[in-house]
């Protein structure tokens, strides 16, 4: 008793398993660069409605400003990605992500983030199937490298919705992310 075997049709004329793992591969590799460099432009209008006393301005101790936060989504993405993955030396100081209180300026801040997505899309870009199940230790983590995209991803969609908050409540503006639900017909463009 057993099910009858049926050839496995996928997209595109895929029939073969193997054929199916290699379109998952690459779909999750570049959904997740898609994903991660929406963020970044997201965090970039962000920070260019705000002035630099705002991107410093924490409201107490216990929060971070927006400074904190993109220094901090740098350490990990590089930390995580381009080190963990990437086998770049880790050189992440964490603390000092948090510590921060002033010092590095919007123009630095978005120079920051544009060289790191960049290094890490492409070491994302670049991962090959097997690679995916492979494991690798970050930060006493043993995760695989699917996990490790996965986890980052994950972690700078949501900072970058607390960066958005945090700009609409400094700002009291309409960031215009979502401006496109406004319309007749919301689903006949891609998501910005």
């Amino acid at each position: 008793m057993g099910f009858a075997k049926r050839p496995l049709v996928l997209y595109s004329g895929m029939t073969r398993p193997r054929d199916y793992n290699c379109y998952m591969h690459r779909e999750f590799l570049e959904y997740s660069t898609r994903k991660l460099r929406q963020m970044e432009g997201r965090i970039e209008s962000c920070l260019g409605e705000l002035t630099e006393a705002q991107v410093w301005t924490r409201a107490s101790e216990n929060e971070n400003a927006v400074g904190n936060l993109v220094l901090h989504l740098c350490g990990n993405v590089r930390q995580w990605i381009v080190a963990g993955v990437g086998g770049a030396a880790d050189i992440r100081r964490r603390d000092e992500e948090f510590a921060a209180r002033e010092g590095v300026s919007i123009p630095q801040l978005i120079d920051r983030l544009r060289m790191v997505v960049a290094e890490a899309t492409d070491v994302i870009d670049n991962v090959p199937l097997a690679r995916l199940t492979q494991h690798v230790v970050i930060q006493s983590y043993d995760v695989t490298t699917l996990e490790a995209i996965y986890h980052v991803v994950e972690h700078f969609s949501g900072h970058t919705g607390q960066i958005i908050f945090a700009t609409k409540l400094l700002t009291s503006r309409d960031l215009g992310f979502h401006h496109h639900l406004r319309t007749t017909d919301p689903h006949s463009q891609p998501t910005p």
